[in-house]
């Protein structure tokens, strides 16, 4: 008979160790973290707005730090401006009905961007095609992009004028640690915006 509770608790400790060496790299990334949140808090200083993608559970994380910057992260302080991608139903249906899923986001940053917004792309592979379309029309553009990434950085890589990625293979630790650096983006832009109480 299968003692479910010890592999339960296996389970857990794998996952619980995996997660803790993964966030234990994150201080290997404070250079990276800083330079993106001096760009972020430059651009929205300027009137700029930043733009967020991703697929899955990146467009989740993508819907969450744009509402973090619209509402507020912890200071009471004005909206900033952000918009998630991910977030129109009928215009990204509309996108992928009549040019294909590959555009998804690349064609509202066509439409909604401006010279000086910021794109951050959300990946864990870095090999999203519609999300490094969209990097390439905002370089065009004269947007500022960011990949927030995994794994080695994937094509994304090298369209992204910033990255920060994350050095693991690991989808789900990828996506935790993610959300810890958009968290942290989340209080140094509003910290540098002197609206932090």
């Amino acid at each position: 008979m299968v003692d479910y509770n010890i592999n339960m608790k296996n389970t857990i400790k794998r996952n619980l160790d995996e997660h803790k060496e993964v966030f234990g790299l994150l201080d290997n990334l404070e250079a990276q973290i800083v330079n993106v949140a001096s760009l972020l808090i430059k651009a929205l200083d300027n009137g700029n707005t930043i733009f967020w993608c991703g697929n899955g559970g990146s467009a989740s994380d993508s819907q969450h730090l744009a509402g973090e910057l619209i509402g507020r992260f912890k200071g009471d302080r004005k909206p900033l401006k952000s918009i998630s991608l991910n977030s129109d139903s009928a215009v990204m249906t509309c996108i992928v009905n009549d040019y294909g899923y590959e555009y998804i986001f690349s064609r509202q940053i066509e439409a909604l961007g401006s010279k000086g917004d910021v794109l951050i792309g959300i990946s864990t592979s870095g090999q999203s095609e519609n999300v490094n379309n969209a990097l390439r029309i905002a370089n065009e553009n004269e947007l500022h992009t960011v990949g927030l990434l995994g794994k080695e950085g994937g094509a994304a890589l090298h369209v992204a004028s910033h990255a920060i990625v994350v050095p693991s293979q690991s989808t789900a630790r990828i996506q935790e640690m993610h959300i810890t650096i958009g968290h942290i983006l989340c209080e140094l832009i509003e910290e540098g915006l002197g609206i932090n109480s």
